[in-house]
């Protein structure tokens, strides 16, 4: 009779240890719930931040390319707060009704891009024009930018 009461208390002991056991795996699973969480909410971040980008990039390629089929006599009417740093520029705001449909636009598209923030500087010398967008991300507030530089071949 003894191995068998001897049998028992080992049973009851590996009930304990496998109790021990199950605990640990959930702690273990949770930790790695946790981690793939933050690792999703990164991964969405990121790809809010490329989608801003690359419409930050289509706006400005879209306002060279308009500017390429205005009158190039217009060219310094395209200016927009020429002067300043960028995100904080100083300077007349730009009347041409092509750039101010355009700030109509950007500010649609982007998050937190107020027409104020924008800057074109075109150089009439040197046909150059800088593109330079500001906004903000909408998920954790900080300032986003995005320079454009291209010299314009007016049409004649």
């Amino acid at each position: 009779m003894k191995p068998v009461h001897s049998t028992t208390r080992h049973s009851r002991r590996q009930r304990g240890f496998t109790l021990i056991e199950i605990l640990v795996t959930l702690l273990v699973f949770a930790f790695g719930v946790l981690g793939l969480v933050g690792l999703q909410a990164s991964a969405i971040r990121f790809s809010t931040d490329a989608q801003q980008r690359a419409d930050a990039a289509f706006l400005a390629d879209q306002l060279l390319a308009r500017m390429l089929i205005a009158d190039p006599t217009t060219a310094a009417s395209f200016d927009h707060h020429p002067t300043g740093g960028a995100c904080s520029p100083t300077g007349s705001a730009s009347t041409n009704a092509i750039v101010t449909g355009w700030l109509g636009e950007v500010g649609k598209v982007l998050p937190f891009a107020e027409a104020a923030d924008q800057q074109i500087v075109v150089n009439t010398a040197t046909n150059q024009v800088t593109v330079r967008l500001c906004w903000r991300n909408g998920a954790d507030g900080n300032q986003m930018r995005l320079e454009v530089s291209n010299q314009v071949q007016w049409q004649p």
